[in-house]
């Protein structure tokens, strides 16, 4: 099983961004576009589990300590905004805590449920400054987003699980692109983008089958799902 554990925004929050990207999309056709049913925020890869180590209970009790891992953080509130890329390789808009300044009442913020409606995330607060775009990792207070993403990849490890070891760097993948291809332009034109805040208030454990999306793209289920918090 190839797996992840993601984030997931609100259906709302989500059509902003593809509504943003439209205009993009048709004007840099060479790049290999993420499906928008398939956008996500990873907070750690796990890569390939084996049928072996499923069958020797690593499903289990990598379920349980993500339920617990889950409990530990709370809710927190984010915005999509700008864009950047990975050299020549990825292009994504950035993932950014919204400041104290900007944050609204529950009520008001979109939450990360697939019901959402584009009326809800209008009626939210101000939205956040747009980001420059860059090649390097995206910028913000993140720390909050960055203890839960350790407590993830430590969960992972401690069920026996190989997770890779780098730096964690929160954003959504919007396409990748072939070696030497000018991803500039396309993270120039997503520049002044800024998204309306969404509560992220559940992690998700996703499966992911290579080739069984539409037009061979990989297809995702997800798993198991915790409210953050509780």
């Amino acid at each position: 099983m190839r797996a992840f554990v993601a984030l997931i925004p609100p259906a709302a929050v989500l059509a902003e961004l593809a509504t943003a990207l439209g205009p993009v999309q048709m004007s840099h056709p060479g790049l290999r576009w993420t499906p928008a049913g398939q956008w996500h925020l990873t907070l750690a890869f796990l890569g390939e589990i084996d049928g072996d180590a499923l069958d020797d209970g690593v499903l289990p009790d990598l379920t349980a300590r993500l339920a617990r891992a889950a409990r530990r953080h709370p809710p927190q509130e984010l915005a999509l905004s700008g864009a950047g890329r990975f050299g020549d390789r990825v292009l994504w808009t950035r993932v950014h805590l919204v400041p104290g300044e900007f944050r609204t009442p529950p009520r008001r913020v979109a939450r990360s449920d697939p019901a959402s409606s584009a009326s809800d995330a209008a009626s939210s607060a101000p939205r956040p400054a747009s980001c420059a775009s860059g090649h390097g990792a995206p910028r913000g207070g993140l720390d909050a987003l960055r203890r839960l993403a350790g407590s993830v990849t430590a969960a992972a490890r401690r069920s026996g699980i190989a997770v890779d070891d780098r730096p964690y760097r929160p954003h959504l993948t919007l396409a990748r692109g072939r070696e030497g291809a000018d991803l500039r332009p396309a993270a120039a034109a997503l520049n002044g983008f800024a998204g309306s805040p969404w509560t992220a208030d559940a992690l998700h454990l996703v499966r992911s089958r290579l080739g069984a999306g539409p037009g061979g793209t990989a297809a995702h289920e997800i798993v198991e799902t915790w409210p953050l918090g509780r």
